[in-house]
């Protein structure tokens, strides 16, 4: 069974992490796959909607470290940046569904889509610095604009998790409902979505994503400093922590 699942139903395309068991923990794998679907969606005049969800009670985990501390920088970096690009500059409205935990790219990757609803004790967290690496694809320029400094500040400098009051607060989701009513709501709201014009569908999303150069150069210009990130000391030194089971060495976070 693939890692992940991509389904039409009718109008709505849905990409769904199928990997529960590790929490969704996101490998490179499925990083092609989801880039791949979402390209497959932007030539398909069939599909006028996107849905991004997990299987099971979790979003996401993140990024598998196993995964990403056994290969090269680069090696890791291409797929990701290839699913993250394609959602990025997908023309077509994006819904994401999410609960349990939306971890490292699992909330990156909610700053890129049109609505977003979560269910109640969903938790959030951008754990970057403490991995002793820096914000990824344009949270950096996303982040302030949705919450403001001060609260974007707390988040990527401190690191933790934060709850889904906040997060509908400083408008990282677009609303909460009920976990056991998460999926017909969601689906409910593609469904009207799929009901509209596609032409007016389409600008209408375009016309309010008008910064989309600078987003782009801002993943741009993260990429290359996350990347020299993952050769400094605190990162291996993190991934290595993480790996292995045991508390990090405070002195190699210097």
């Amino acid at each position: 069974m693939s890692l992940i699942q991509v389904n039409q139903k009718d109008q709505v395309v849905y990409i769904q992490l199928s990997r529960p068991e590790k929490k969704n923990a996101l490998t490179r794998e499925m990083y092609q796959l989801m880039a791949d679907a979402l390209d497959k969606v932007q030539q398909d005049a069939s599909v006028k909607v996107v849905c991004i969800r997990g299987e099971g009670q979790c979003f996401t985990a993140g990024n598998d470290i196993g995964d990403f501390a056994s290969k090269k920088d680069t090696e890791h970096v291409s797929e990701t940046a290839a699913f993250m690009r394609a959602l990025a500059s997908c023309k077509k409205p994006v819904v994401a569904q999410v609960e349990g935990m939306a971890v490292g790219i699992g909330t990156t990757l909610l700053l890129h889509c049109d609505l977003v609803y979560s269910a109640p004790d969903t938790k959030f967290v951008l754990p970057f610095i403490n991995l002793g690496l820096v914000p990824e694809y344009a949270s950096s320029y996303l982040l302030p604009r949705l919450a403001g400094h001060r609260k974007a500040s707390e988040w990527l400098m401190l690191g933790e998790p934060f709850s889904a009051e906040e997060a509908k607060t400083f408008g990282i989701i677009t609303d909460i409902v009920d976990g056991e009513h998460l999926d017909a709501h969601v689906e409910r709201i593609c469904s009207k979505l799929a009901a509209k014009p596609a032409f007016s569908l389409n600008h209408t999303k375009s016309l309010m994503r008008n910064d989309d150069d600078a987003v782009m150069q801002q993943m741009n210009e993260e990429l290359d400093v996350f990347i020299e990130a993952m050769n400094t000391e605190a990162a291996q030194e993190a991934f290595d922590a993480f790996l292995n089971k045991r508390p990090i060495n405070p002195e190699k976070f210097k």
